[in-house]
């Protein structure tokens, strides 16, 4: 962990080398010819940030001073930060990293797709540390949900598990499998408390869902793990899983859930009819 003085020095370093890599004409500056280090200078990134020349120059320099989210939200921006850049910028600060990145941001690693799309007859996921699914395949799509046809912003499956119709009837057990979800995303929520985007999905679900907001209040804690569970289909009946998490360690903050067929079932024979046809 940095101590103060090291945080501020981090800052102010980072800052400076994300700066150097700007060139002008990437936001509209002349080049000129008298430029004696690369990338933009302190007073063209405060003039695009619309921040004050000295009260940048402090910044970078070290000196303890209290950015503002609005700030860097515009030094982000300027800088052209991605979203693991914006994240470290945001914890230098001090201040909790903004999670819609994580739900309108880049697209998933490739080779995570890759993963995913190779698992041609068992359902999968990648969702994020806020249980939004940011990615999935053809199984999952057509065996469980499309979530081509939920908006970006609502592809959270707390939210998804208490107000989408079609996912619920899903479930043989649905109110097991979700008190086992609010169980695990409170275990999440020790991480997040005060998260202005977290505390408000809880306030928007105890408001749509009596039952959230009845078993949100139990306070139960439980970690993801391995299960059975049973999914009815509307064509396909009775579909027997195994639920399997896995966490990815290239990326602490992504989890890939994965659906098998229970050996010994005709789930994946099943399964298989149906994608195939």
């Amino acid at each position: 962990m940095y101590n103060e003085k090291q945080r501020y020095k981090e800052l102010g370093d980072f800052l400076k080398s994300r700066r150097a890599k700007i060139l002008p004409s990437q936001v509209g500056m002349p080049e000129g010819i008298r430029r004696r280090t690369p990338g933009l200078r302190r007073e063209e990134v405060a003039l695009l940030s619309g921040i004050g020349l000295t009260w940048y120059t402090w910044i970078e320099q070290g000196r303890p001073i209290q950015i503002s989210i609005k700030a860097l939200e515009s030094l982000a921006k300027t800088l052209m930060l991605d979203k693991e850049e914006i994240k470290h910028l945001y914890i230098l600060a001090q201040h909790t990293p903004p999670t819609d990145f994580q739900i309108y941001g880049d697209n998933i690693n490739p080779m995570f797709q890759h993963v995913l799309d190779s698992l041609e007859f068992s359902p999968a996921t990648i969702q994020d540390a806020r249980f939004n699914v940011i990615s999935w395949n053809r199984a999952s799509a057509k065996i469980i949900l499309d979530y081509n046809q939920i908006n970006v912003s609502k592809r959270n499956m707390l939210r998804i598990m208490f107000t989408n119709e079609e996912y619920k009837k899903k479930f043989t057990e649905w109110e097991v499998s979700a008190k086992k979800m609010i169980a695990s995303f409170r275990t999440m929520y020790g991480e997040f408390v005060g998260d202005p985007w977290i505390e408000n999905l809880i306030t928007e679900l105890r408001n749509e869902s009596k039952e959230f907001d009845s078993w949100w209040s139990m306070y139960d804690i439980k970690k993801d793990e391995g299960m059975l569970k049973n999914i009815n289909h509307p064509i396909l009946g009775e579909l027997e899983f195994e639920h399997t998490i896995y966490m990815l360690v290239s990326n602490s903050d992504l989890k890939m859930s994965i659906l098998t067929a229970v050996p010994g079932s005709d789930t994946e024979k099943k399964i298989k009819q149906f994608l195939l046809k």
